[in-house]
């Protein structure tokens, strides 16, 4: 079981930079393939990115190629989304996910845990 703490969310200008973190504890991190995902007032969650147990490879929707990118260190059990080029459209509650099962990564039905959202608020 891992339990998954987000961080770093915060208010930040269009146009503008934010760095959120995922913080595990627990066993087998690195053996995890985790997401990022997003929720909007009155929107449903919403698949940002994902990469893979090894970091090796990363996968985004495509309103974020370009301007995302998820990292992970396994040694410091900690998972990165930098958001750069940031849009008033991107505010929402951030949430890290961490999954062992296979299946379509963009599916939330597809990860066992989840940590408890950050917030990142995007001003135009």
């Amino acid at each position: 079981q891992v339990q998954l703490v987000e961080s770093g969310g915060g208010l930040v200008q269009a146009g503008g930079s934010l760095t959120v973190s995922c913080a595990a504890s627990g066993r087998s991190f690195s053996s995890y393939g985790l997401g990022w995902f997003r929720q909007a007032p009155g929107k449903e969650r919403e698949f940002v990115g994902f990469i893979n147990w090894s970091g090796g490879t990363t996968y985004y929707t495509d309103s974020v190629k370009g301007r995302f990118t998820i990292s992970r260190d396994n040694a410091l059990n900690t998972m990165y989304l930098q958001m750069n080029s940031l849009k008033p459209e991107d505010t929402a509650v951030y949430y890290c996910a961490a999954r062992t099962q296979f299946g379509e990564v963009e599916v939330i039905s597809n990860y066992d845990y989840w940590g408890q959202g950050t917030q990142v608020t995007v001003s135009s």
